[in-house]
């Protein structure tokens, strides 16, 4: 092979992925792990070039750290401020950390924001768990003549959604006018 089409080869590849890279992050803010793997995906279904997968994850892991060197990319900031939206959502503290751990966020950054809300907020839970019944018309939001009928509807509405069994049962006995 000719040493000097592998370079220009190797120049475009690099130039689309850094592209595609900037176009993802104009609509999108996502994580290092979801851009590496937006980038990854791009490249075996569009660019389909003949690099093997460690060649071109090496080249995405490049250009991945010169954005964050930049500071275009930040899972610090972006763990806070997904943590905020999802807490303002009604998600619980357990489905948050989950959440942000499939996003691919390293449990550091997820235990700071989790920290934040927790010195900011009075029983984050508890808030959230009212938003939820809030939001789905469950709990003490329910017509009075129904609520024990979906009791345990309710109950497991609340469990997936992330709440211990204790929290549950305290909102679900709460009174509509509280």
């Amino acid at each position: 092979m000719n040493p000097i089409v592998n370079k220009s080869d190797f120049e475009d590849l690099t130039t689309n992925l850094k592209d595609l890279a900037y176009g993802y992050l104009e609509k999108y803010s996502p994580s290092k792990q979801q851009l590496k793997v937006f980038l990854l995906k791009k490249y075996l279904t569009k660019i389909k070039g003949t690099k093997s997968k460690k060649e071109v994850t090496e080249i995405i892991d490049k250009i991945i750290t010169n954005l964050e060197k930049n500071r275009i990319l930040n899972d610090e900031l972006y763990s806070d401020s997904k943590a905020r939206m999802f807490l303002r959502r009604g998600y619980s503290l357990n489905k948050i950390n989950q959440s942000l751990r499939n996003k691919g966020i390293e449990s550091k950054y997820i235990k700071q924001s989790i920290d934040k809300i927790k010195e900011n907020e009075i029983e984050p839970d508890f808030v959230s768990a009212l938003k939820l019944c809030k939001r789905r018309r469950i709990g003490p939001l329910r017509p009075e003549a129904n609520r024990e009928l979906f009791y345990k509807k309710d109950m497991g509405i609340l469990a997936r959604g992330g709440f211990n069994f204790e929290l549950s049962k305290r909102v679900l006995d709460l009174d509509a006018a509280e």
